[in-house]
C-alpha cells in the first residue's frame, strides 16, 4: 500500500474554542460528527461551521473532563462511531471503566444513553480478558454486524483483537458475541501497534488506523512513537506507517475507487488546549 497526506488543518468551534481529543469521527447529516472522548458534546463539522451536538448528560454538574482536575475517572470516553442506516450516529465507550460501558445513539432530534455493560462484560469474557484490561476503541459495521476492536497493550500482555457483535442486540443491551479475532499489526520504535478505529471497504476487508502508544495500561496515556494504517482480510494484516507520530484515533470514508480510497482522519493531541486536527488521507492498493 501507498499512502499520501493531502491537506491537514486545525479542529475549533465555530467561538475558536478547540475540538478536544478527538476519538472518532462518522457521516452526519450534512457534515460529519467529530467526537470528543473527554467532553458531553461532539463537534458538527459542516462546510464553514464547526458547532457542538450533545451527546450526552452533564456527569454530576461536569460538561468536559481532565486530568488536571481530576475529573479524568467521570468521563464518558467515547471512542468510537459508526453511522447506522437510520441516520443516527452510534458512540460506544472504550469500557475501560464501568462509567465507560455506556453508549450514546445520536439523531437529528437528540441522544438516548444505553447502558452497555452486559455487552461490555461478554465481550472481554470472549477475548479471555479481565474486565480493568479492556479498551474497546474502534468500531465498524461489517453487514448487520458491529465489529468491535479492543486495543491491545504488549507491555500488559493484551492483544489487539475483535469480535462481533449483533446490532439490535447491542441497542437493546443484550450480550449476542461471537467470531474473535486476533491480530499483529507489527511495531514502531520497538512499539507494538493497536487498533484505534476500523472503516468496512466495500470488498468485505476492514481498514483500520493503529496507534503505537507507550502506556502501561488502558487508562493512561504515553508517548506516541508512530501510527499506521492497516488493511484486514481475516487475520491477515497489510499495514502501511503514517508519516509523523499522528496518534491517529478515528477514520471516515469519503471516497472509494477500485485502487485505493480517500479518507479523513481525526489526531487526538493529548492535550484539551490543543485542538484536534484531521488529516485528508489518499491509500493506494
Amino acid at each position: 500500500m501507498r499512502l499520501e497526506i493531502e491537506e491537514t488543518a486545525a479542529l475549533t468551534f465555530d467561538d475558536g474554542s478547540p475540538v478536544r481529543a478527538a476519538s472518532a469521527i462518522a457521516p452526519f447529516g450534512d457534515g460529519w460528527l467529530v467526537v470528543q472522548d473527554d467532553a458531553t458534546h461532539a463537534a458538527w463539522w459542516r462546510p464553514g461551521s464547526v458547532t457542538p451536538v450533545r451527546v450526552v448528560d452533564p456527569v454530576d454538574g461536569l460538561e468536559v473532563f481532565s486530568s488536571a482536575a481530576g475529573t479524568k475517572p467521570f468521563k464518558p470516553d467515547f471512542e468510537a462511531a459508526c453511522a447506522l442506516p437510520t441516520g443516527e450516529v452510534l458512540l460506544l465507550g472504550s469500557g475501560s471503566s464501568p462509567a465507560r460501558m455506556r453508549a450514546s445513539l445520536v439523531g437529528p432530534a437528540g441522544f438516548t444513553v444505553l447502558d452497555v455493560r452486559p455487552v461490555c462484560l461478554a465481550v472481554a469474557e470472549t477475548l479471555g480478558l479481565p474486565e480493568e484490561h479492556l479498551n474497546l476503541e474502534g468500531a465498524c459495521l461489517v453487514g448487520d454486524r458491529l465489529r468491535w476492536f479492543q486495543r491491545g497493550n504488549a507491555a500488559a500482555g493484551v492483544p489487539t483483537a475483535s469480535v462481533d457483535v449483533e446490532v439490535a442486540a447491542l441497542l437493546s443491551g443484550r450480550a449476542e458475541v461471537r467470531d474473535p479475532l486476533r491480530y499483529d499489526l507489527g511495531t514502531v520504535g520497538g512499539v507494538a501497534l493497536a487498533v484505534t478505529d476500523a472503516v468496512p471497504l466495500p470488498d468485505g476487508r476492514v481498514l483500520v488506523s493503529a496507534a503505537a502508544e507507550d502506556t502501561p495500561n488502558a487508562v493512561d496515556d504515553g508517548p506516541v512513537v508512530g501510527s499506521a494504517l492497516a488493511l484486514l482480510d481475516g487475520d491477515a494484516v497489510t499495514a502501511v506507517e503514517i508519516p509523523g507520530a499522528e496518534k491517529v484515533e478515528g477514520l471516515a470514508i469519503r471516497e472509494t475507487s477500485p485502487d485505493g480510497i480517500r479518507l479523513i482522519a481525526v489526531v487526538d493531541a493529548d492535550d484539551h488546549e490543543v485542538p484536534s486536527r484531521r488529516l485528508s488521507l489518499r491509500l493506494w492498493w
